[in-house]
């Protein structure tokens, strides 16, 4: 099975995932650390805590920023 997500602007196919995954099924497939990322999910934030209860469907649009650290020493 395989599920069709908008990500970040861009249509994909995620053949690892079944009709019951999660943003945290996502987020593992993706091979993202959890703790440098944020989701939002259609248009609203995620927050981490809910990522293994919010279930994704069909055509769901999805934006993941990273978090950069830096700057002057």
């Amino acid at each position: 099975m395989s599920l069709k997500l908008v990500l970040n602007g861009q249509p994909r196919v995620f053949t690892a995932l079944s009709e019951s995954a999660t943003l945290e099924d996502l987020v593992k497939d993706l091979g993202l650390k959890g703790d440098r990322i944020a989701v939002e999910h259609n248009g609203e934030i995620a927050s981490r805590t809910t990522w293994d209860t919010v279930k994704l469907t069909e055509d769901d649009r999805l934006e993941i920023v990273h978090f950069v650290g830096g700057g002057l020493a």
